[in-house]
């Protein structure tokens, strides 16, 4: 099985694939609080108990690819999936085989959700097709109709402009974030709670037009497919005016279709036994080919 993981600032979402299958098929997934300051024995623990719970032993795990947006926890992470798994981790970095297009800048600062974002929607969607995942940041991709990535936008989460509202207005309390019954509050807790679920709508749907009026320049007479994905989805989309589809597993599809385009440069996951047979094939065959700036399909 492949366990795939999405570590976010706020939240870990881990995923488990069976690869017995045409395509990886997800058998089980959960969402956890990232913690930076946790032992690598106590994400190990942690881990361990999750796929107990669920009737999974750890030795049924065979691959591990880690899509991290939080540094500090990179090495420990490593050192859990060596020493509680036995297996060296696929890391989503620079030099990692991803089939698409990049046509940006600076292809290697693009972070490693947002590329699995990617590649999961446009497997899943096809194109054009705009991502918007809602997490500690709102990230907005967007995908070609030839499956290129064309740029996209970053805006505060959410939760984050909430923080900041409170930490920073002496005199506002913190408020649950929920969709008021109302847009015309009626006291202090309602007028908070209208400002940042509306106004964030506002900001996502605002986004959203000019990146579509900019699309249908490059492509007039496509329909880009746009996608939600991330944490605060469900709460978002709903309300938008633009957000049809709803893909809360995005993110880890997406990381299991990167595993499976760089598994023939990867065949084995067990790393102990087989580590210095593999860092032997590394050294002869080079690194994975560079992030595909501007190559086509």
């Amino acid at each position: 099985m492949l366990l795939a993981l999405d570590v976010g600032n706020t939240n870990t979402v881990l995923g488990l694939y069976r690869l017995d299958r045409e395509k990886p098929e997800l058998a089980a997934h959960w969402r956890v609080t990232t913690h930076r300051a946790q032992t690598v024995d106590e994400y190990g623990v942690f881990f361990v108990n999750l796929f107990e719970m669920n009737g999974i032993s750890p030795g049924q795990v065979t691959h591990i690819i880690i899509a991290s947006v939080v540094p500090p926890v990179d090495s420990t992470l490593r050192q859990v999936c060596e020493k509680y798994f036995h297996i060296e981790p696929l890391f989503v970095e620079p030099g990692i085989k991803t089939g698409m297009p990049m046509l940006i800048d600076n292809p290697t600062e693009l972070g490693a959700d947002r590329l699995a974002d990617c590649i999961g929607a446009y497997d899943r969607y096809g194109g054009p097709c705009v991502v918007v995942d809602f997490g500690t940041a709102t990230k907005f991709e967007v995908i070609s109709a030839r499956g290129e990535y064309l740029g996209g936008a970053i805006a505060p989460g959410l939760g984050l402009s909430a923080e900041a509202l409170f930490s920073r207005a002496a005199k506002l309390s913190r408020v649950d974030i929920r969709r008021p019954a109302k847009v015309i509050g009626t006291n202090t807790v309602t007028h908070l709670q209208s400002g940042l679920y509306y106004g964030y709508i506002g900001l996502v749907d605002g986004i959203l037009e000019r990146i579509l009026a900019e699309l249908n320049e490059a492509e007039p007479g496509q329909q880009p497919r746009i996608v939600a994905t991330g944490g605060l989805a469900r709460m978002i989309a709903g309300d938008s005016r633009y957000i049809k589809e709803i893909d809360e597993l995005l993110t880890i599809d997406g990381l299991s279709i990167l595993f499976e385009r760089n598994r023939a440069a990867r065949p084995r996951g067990r790393s102990h036994e087989n580590k210095a047979g593999a860092e032997a094939s590394r050294s002869q065959s080079g690194p994975v080919d560079a992030t595909d700036r501007g190559r086509r399909s």
